[in-house]
């Protein structure tokens, strides 16, 4: 598949871009370039090749849950602006 100058032209008016010939030129060969580049990557053999989605083995780095008491609730509450109940006090925001 090759991309023309129209093509460019097209995607550069819908994304409202203005270039002249000279940018329009570089751009057609800048995009047939990456587009050979995949024309040779479909000409690889990769049936024997196992679908991955990353190229190095990755495995989960978070923590496991887990339920833990926490009786400093005191000290928390000590940097609430107000408190009522043991509980830290806001303004209203619902009418």
């Amino acid at each position: 598949m090759k991309i023309d100058k129209s093509q460019v032209e097209h995607v550069a008016q819908l994304a409202r871009l203005h270039f002249n010939e000279e940018q329009l030129e570089m751009f057609v060969n800048q995009l047939n370039t990456i587009l050979d580049y995949f024309d040779k990557l479909q000409d690889l053999d990769t049936t024997a090749i196992e679908p991955t989605s990353h190229v190095v083995a990755t495995h989960n780095a978070l923590r496991d849950d887990e339920v833990k008491s926490f009786d400093a609730n005191d000290l928390l509450l000590k940097n609430a602006p107000s408190e009522e109940y043991k509980c830290y006090k806001v303004p209203k925001v619902i009418e």
